[in-house]
């Protein structure tokens, strides 16, 4: 008798059944730095149960089946009668309503809201990136209602809520709401300025009746939208809902779904606007100024969702490196794979503690503080245009760590990498992110002394980082013909303040690592280009999920 030619040896268990917040040693840190001591045993709790949810193998099974049964555009019923609804896969539903019951749009209504739920938006994205679109449009529109304080009033209760309810119905009969966002178009993408939506006043004040189409529409499921349109005064914002107060279903015609590279358990839509009834957000002509700061909260959010997806990427490649045998010995002490893991350790690290920190500035310029308010203003973009940029070449490396088991779909990987240029595009690409920091930099001298003040807690720490800091200096030193070399002065804001929060924050391995390979210039362009020299074993036992 022949012996079996298929014993399985060498392969590595799943990475299931282990807390996603407590193994994140870098995340729980930057929550215990930034939640007040009365609020951490609380959030702690708290964050360690979505974290078992999140690791858990019914959580991870939901994701999969979520990604590979994208939703369906039903237009029609069987009757002929137009409907315009989605339909989504049964996970779908389960993963949105964990969602919203952990929390994910209530960081409003509650104290150190924007760490809490930032915690929980990392996390959550590592089970399934698509599912954050609304999750991040709901959380997003309340400081863009606040323009209105009536309808505030009536709409943010809703949009807080931790209850899911997925029917389509008047929103005064529901306990919880979602959000959606209509911008673009498919003349002027990014050119807001360029919309041709018209809005016509209605006899009641405040209403109007919009006409036109909308090139990407997000989350075409839910309960009200936040749209651009050109009314007689000008571009104003307009909240769309999607059912009338009588019950009848508002005008707003799904004309097709997006074939997607990745994010495909979420439904990006192109919407048709015929005589569709809208209330106006804010004063005429004042809407991309009503709507930006549902857009500055949503980029804070793509910063989040890329720190998860590297952070999920590393936590597979450092397991898979932790358990598998080559050449002898477990290729997590291969030098050379050490090398690899602890670069792509470093950047989630850099990403994750950087996206908290804004988190936390948020929490604080919701309690009054200008200072943090006008960081805001210039670290958001930054940060947005950096991290979301070194997402993609994270998940790639780190599918390479696993080999060619990396290119196959059972292991996750693949869709990690169809998802990582994601957040780089929505929300403004990396030119208008680049652009909107010059803006800051030229119109508002407050962002910049903000910035200057946070990395200048760190001055001294580190050579490294205080010569960064000087040639930042001298690169702002003159703004006048900056825009062709914008991305490079953005990156360099983005560097200059990971390391500095690296140096304050980091343990010491980290921050050292980072300063010699990102400030100064002891690195190679790809990944496993670490100095040597370096503690690079103790970098990459920080990065493994314990299981």
């Amino acid at each position: 008798m022949t012996g079996s030619t298929h014993t399985v040896t060498n392969q590595v268990p799943p990475l299931v059944g282990y807390d996603v917040f407590t193994a994140d040693r870098a995340l729980s840190a930057a929550v215990e730095r930034h939640l007040a001591p009365e609020l951490r045993e609380e959030a702690r709790a708290e964050l360690s149960g979505l974290g078992r949810g999140c690791g858990s193998a019914q959580t991870q099974e939901w994701g999969a089946l979520a990604n590979a049964n994208p939703p369906v555009l039903r237009t029609h019923d069987r009757y002929g009668n137009r409907v315009d609804e989605v339909d989504f896969h049964p996970a779908w539903h389960r993963l949105l309503g964990k969602g919203v019951s952990a929390g994910l749009t209530a960081a409003w209504s509650r104290p150190g809201g924007h760490v809490r739920r930032a915690a929980g938006f990392l996390m959550w994205t590592q089970v399934e990136a698509g599912n954050g679109c609304p999750l991040s449009m709901t959380h997003a529109a309340v400081p863009a209602l606040r323009a209105d304080p009536d309808l505030a009033a009536e709409w943010e209760p809703r949009l807080t809520s931790q209850v899911y309810d997925r029917e389509l119905r008047p929103a005064h009969l529901k306990a919880g709401a979602l959000f959606g966002m209509g911008m673009t178009e498919k003349q002027g993408g990014s050119d807001v300025r360029a919309n041709t939506t018209a809005a016509r006043p209605l006899a009641e004040d405040g209403t109007y009746e919009l006409t036109g189409h909308k090139w990407f529409c997000s989350a075409p499921m839910s309960d009200g939208f936040l749209v651009l349109a050109q009314a007689p005064g000008g571009l104003t914002c307009f909240l769309v809902p999607r059912v009338l107060a009588d019950g009848t279903r508002n005008v707003f015609l799904l004309q097709r779904l997006k074939d997607k590279l990745g994010n495909r358990s979420n439904a990006s839509a192109e919407v048709e606007f015929a005589g569709t009834w809208a209330r106006r957000v804010g004063e005429e002509g004042r809407g991309v100024r009503t709507i930006i700061d549902m857009v500055a909260a949503t980029r804070l959010d793509c910063v989040l969702g890329s720190a998860g997806l590297m952070r999920q990427a590393v936590a597979q490649a450092v397991h898979h490196c932790a358990y598998r045998e080559a050449f002898g010995g477990k290729l997590v002490d291969k030098p050379l794979m050490r090398n690899v893991l602890a670069d792509l350790a470093i950047e989630s690290e850099a990403a994750t503690t950087l996206a908290l920190r804004l988190a936390a500035a948020y929490d604080a310029a919701a309690d009054g503080s200008e200072r943090e308010r006008a960081l805001l203003r210039l670290a958001v973009p930054a940060a947005k245009y950096w991290v979301t940029k070194r997402c993609a070449p994270v998940t790639v490396e780190a599918a390479e760590c696993l080999g060619g088991n990396g290119y196959v779909e059972e292991s996750g990987m693949p869709r990690l990498v169809r998802e990582s240029p994601l957040n780089s595009i929505w929300e403004g690409a990396g030119n208008v992110q680049a652009l909107d920091v010059l803006r800051a930099l030229r119109r508002e001298p407050p962002a910049l002394d903000a910035y200057l003040t946070e990395v200048g807690l760190a001055r001294g720490a580190d050579h490294r980082l205080d010569a960064a800091i000087r040639d930042l200096l001298t690169d702002l030193a003159d703004l006048e013909a900056a825009e062709g070399r914008a991305r490079r002065l953005v990156e360099r804001l983005a560097l200059v303040l990971q390391g500095a929060l690296l140096v304050r924050y980091a343990p010491p391995e980290v921050a050292d690592a980072f300063c010699a390979a990102r400030l100064g210039g002891d690195g190679g362009a790809a990944f496993g280009t670490l100095p040597p020299t370096l503690d690079l074993a103790s970098v990459v036992e920080r990065a493994r999920p314990v299981a």
